[in-house]
């Protein structure tokens, strides 16, 4: 792959476009930031769980402040890419760009998840495999069918940009190339997916085939394709965010107390080669008392240096990047002290964390809430003729009515609509249709 060849200003569904030759306050790629900033779905993750419930008065990571976050690390990890790729390209005005597609394509790369967490994922899924759901299985094909079984939010993300959704413009948000294709971490099909996770429905396979071939984005010998090169900048900064803000998050919450969060993240360092900067980290510890403040410190220390460890390592594998024969995440190749400080964050957010009380709770709810709108809505969807189904469906707001009239397209556009709400409105519109509230009666 070429870098001359992966940056482009070339938008989805704006492909006869060319900007203009005026001098612009704002770049292409900027303009993509921007146009995610001021978007609803962007807007509705304030409301859509991150991993805890939002309480009312503890303040913790919702999915908008956990992609901002993201964006910011992201930001990062594309201006130190573009230090090191500007002077191999001095002819390329897009290199110094690389910090706002990566921040964008984090900004988005969480806005096709569906509320109650990741579970709601698999309540999605678990309606077509063991719900009402699975009697459309032989109206499917096996890539239409596995869409929906191994629902995954990723490939809702790159719909949720690309699709035109009815009323809606030719190429969804009509973002950069670049920019969405930096988003796609599982450039493959549904039918090509060893695990749950793949790239693009099979309704939105067309875009990113013609994205990628425009980019020459590497192609496999099974027809899938490799990563473009920026997919693992933000890779890694959703993994950095994730992993470390979620730990402060439990601290903050009770979950963990303040000498196990100060032993994991001074964990981080190695005590030998390192003992400066930890000398340095004690000192600022005494002059700062505020154990929330300290905190806030020793994981913004965290994440800075996970950030030039990241750098570090895809510099080191850019060539086998630049061929599509990296396998892994850059997180995967840490140097062994952070390394294992990492796998025991993982191992008490697995342990601790995301098994707490409040977690699952959330998630048992994401089950039965999903999983009635999904059954409500479908079954209206295959029978409008019904008095009753006529009536669920005016609920159905104009942009996710079908234009197509196949099985798979009618329950898509039902899929799209569940996914895209948010926790308080999944909950109310889920009270409302089985007569648990009513507008208007406290």
């Amino acid at each position: 792959m070429d870098w001359n060849k992966l940056i482009s200003t070339q938008r989805l569904g704006m492909e006869d476009y060319s900007a203009s030759a005026l001098q612009e306050d704002r770049t292409q790629f900027q303009r993509d930031y921007d146009r995610l900033i001021f978007s609803s779905p962007f807007r509705r993750m304030q409301n859509k769980t991150q991993v805890f419930p939002l309480p009312e008065h503890i303040f913790v990571h919702n999915r908008l402040t956990h992609s901002l976050e993201v964006a910011s690390v992201g930001r990062s990890l594309g201006n130190l890419l573009a230090e090191e790729l500007a002077p191999r390209y001095p002819d390329n005005p897009f290199i110094q760009e690389i910090g706002t597609i990566v921040s964008t394509a984090c900004l988005a790369h969480d806005l096709g998840n569906p509320p109650f967490g990741h579970s709601g994922e698999a309540a999605i899924s678990n309606f077509f495999l063991n719900g009402n759901g699975a009697q459309f299985q032989t109206e499917l094909n096996e890539g239409e069918w596995k869409d929906f079984t191994h629902f995954d939010g990723n490939a809702n993300a790159f719909r949720t940009l690309t699709h035109q959704f009815s009323g809606k413009r030719k190429g969804g948000y009509a973002l950069t190339y670049s920019t969405l294709a930096s988003i796609v971490k599982y450039p493959f099909e549904s039918v090509k997916a060893t695990k749950q996770k793949f790239g693009f429905f099979q309704s939105d396979k067309e875009n990113y085939f013609r994205i990628a071939t425009a980019l020459q984005i590497a192609q496999m010998g099974d027809g899938s394709y490799s990563r473009h090169p920026l997919v693992y900048l933000v890779e890694a900064a959703d993994d950095i965010c994730y992993q470390i803000m979620d730990i402060e998050d439990a601290f903050k919450l009770g979950i963990l107390s303040y000498d196990q969060i100060k032993e994991l993240f001074l964990g981080f360092y190695d005590k030998v080669a390192e003992h400066k900067t930890l000398e340095k980290i004690e000192d600022t510890m005494q002059k700062v008392t505020d154990r929330n403040e300290q905190i806030s410190y020793l994981r913004a220390g965290v994440i800075g240096k996970l950030i030039y460890e990241s750098i570090r390592i895809f510099g080191e594998n850019e060539n086998a990047i630049m061929r599509g024969e990296f396998n892994g995440s850059l997180i995967d190749r840490l140097s062994t002290v952070t390394a294992t400080a990492m796998k025991t964050v993982q191992e008490i957010s697995v342990n601790d964390v995301y098994a707490n009380r409040s977690v699952v709770e959330i998630e048992i709810a994401g089950y039965k809430i999903i999983g009635t709108l999904l059954e409500e809505f479908v079954t209206a969807i295959m029978n409008p003729g019904d008095q009753y189904s006529k009536k669920i469906l005016s609920l159905l707001p104009g942009q996710y009515k079908s234009q197509e009239d196949t099985t798979y397209h009618k329950i898509q556009s039902i899929v799209d609509f569940v996914a895209g709400m948010t926790d308080v409105f999944a909950l109310d519109l889920y009270r409302k249709i089985k007569g648990i509230s009513l507008p208007g009666v406290v």
